[in-house]
């Protein structure tokens, strides 16, 4: 099974949603048109007698005015819809206190029900709860310049009740929609975030076959111009034995060469050993030059003898020291770091630290040089521990084993 099939499995509902949201021209598009539907119901409400509302109390420049303190608002909704929703409370409560006789109609139910909704729907929880406030307050404001809701009348306060009740029941359904937003735009950004980093993986799994290739291709070769040179000066006992020898090792060889092939991305050139070799324990310190030339202090230490490190293993821990310290360029900001390098005679342990910023920036799950490196220790059935320090910064700690260690079992998808 492809390894990214299980993620696109899981990405089928989340594309599926997002595609039936609105697109930006559209989504503006329906904020102008609310927009222009409140304006028009409030203006028809204004300049009418008793058509969708009740008489509109006021000056003539406030009836100019007021449809569009009311309705134009809406335009605002996805935008700034705070601002948007406290220029609406604003334009009534000025009409309420200018007259001291606030009006009701089908306008304002409008105009109320998608502001409240559209202020918890897209506003932060904070914003959202700030537009509460706001309601609460134009509310009391409203009701206390209302003559039916003070005339005491049991019917018109149970009507102000349900149209206090039906605000907030927008501005709830506009949290929840917020929130089911929300986890769906974090479910697919963590799917993503998955698909990259087993994409990552499997480029570092193709990275390390590819040095492996490079290291069999080398000790293979030396094997067969040692067998075809004892061949031609050996005995004739020994030339069967030889000869089998060499015919093993060069179609060792030519298999090798066809793995390294089926490995390469189509746009990688092939692979040149001669002029490439592969960096080890004992290039560590040009890297830690090269990283010093980019304005990042680090101390390196190294323990022991790195020249009877196997090849593969050599590799590895230079490869994991130098995706460390690209991670503390990357994202420690200002600071510096310390490479510790330990040769001993069962395993190699490798510590890398800075003292910066924190894996703040290492993106999810640890980052995709993280599940690099972590690849790397596994090759060998070592380990590989990260994390911030206490006194901050942050650490790389690998174990890579000398020995023979039996590959992890990899879960069959």
């Amino acid at each position: 099974m492809n390894p990214g099939s299980r993620a696109g499995d899981a990405e089928q509902p989340l594309r599926a949603y997002f595609c039936g949201m609105k697109a930006p021209g559209r989504a503006l598009a329906l904020d102008l048109s609310l927009a222009l539907i409140g304006v028009v119901l409030t203006a028809v409400a204004v300049w009418s007698v008793n058509v969708i509302a009740t008489p509109f109390a006021g000056p003539t420049w406030l009836k100019v005015v007021w449809p569009l303190l009311i309705g134009a608002p809406l335009a605002l909704r996805r935008r700034a819809p705070l601002l948007g929703w406290t220029i609406i409370w604003a334009g009534i409560s000025l009409q309420a206190l200018i007259t001291g006789n606030s009006p009701e109609g089908l306008e304002l139910i409008f105009v109320m029900a998608v502001g409240s909704y559209s202020v918890a729907a897209y506003s932060t929880l904070r914003r959202a709860l700030a537009g509460l406030a706001v309601t609460a307050v134009g509310c009391l404001i409203y009701g206390q310049a209302n003559h039916d809701i003070m005339s005491g009348n049991t019917g018109n306060e149970w009507s102000a009740a349900f149209f206090a009740t039906a605000i907030l029941a927008a501005w709830l359904a506009g949290v929840f929609v917020r929130g089911r937003r929300e986890a769906v735009a974090q479910a697919a950004r963590t799917v993503a975030a998955e698909r990259q980093a087993e994409r990552a993986a499997a480029d570092e799994r193709a990275r390390m076959a590819r040095e492996l290739h490079d290291i069999v291709s080398h000790n293979l070769s030396v094997v067969v111009l040692q067998a075809a040179g004892a061949q031609a000066a050996g005995s004739s006992d020994a030339g069967p034995t030889l000869e089998k020898i060499e015919r093993s090792g060069r179609q060792a060889l030519v298999e090798m060469r066809r793995l390294l092939g089926v490995l390469r991305q189509p746009d990688e050139p092939a692979a040149r050993p001669e002029l490439s070799p592969q960096p080890g324990v004992a290039e560590l310190a040009a890297l830690v030059e090269g990283v010093r030339a980019a304005g990042l202090p680090v101390v390196l230490v190294i323990d022991g003898d790195p020249g009877r490190l196997p090849a593969a293993v050599d590799i590895s821990a230079y490869r994991i020291v130098q995706e460390a310290l690209t991670n503390v360029l990357k994202h420690a900001g200002q600071a510096s770091a310390q490479v510790s390098v330990r040769c001993g005679a069962d395993e190699v342990l490798i510590e890398v630290t800075d003292d910066g910023a924190g894996p703040q920036a290492a993106g999810p799950a640890g980052g995709h040089g993280l599940a690099g490196m972590r690849e790397r220790a596994a090759l060998f059935g070592g380990e590989l521990v990260t994390g911030p320090q206490p006194d901050g910064g942050f650490a790389v700690r690998a174990r890579l084993p000398l020995g023979e260690q039996p590959l992890p079992a990899r879960p069959v998808k």
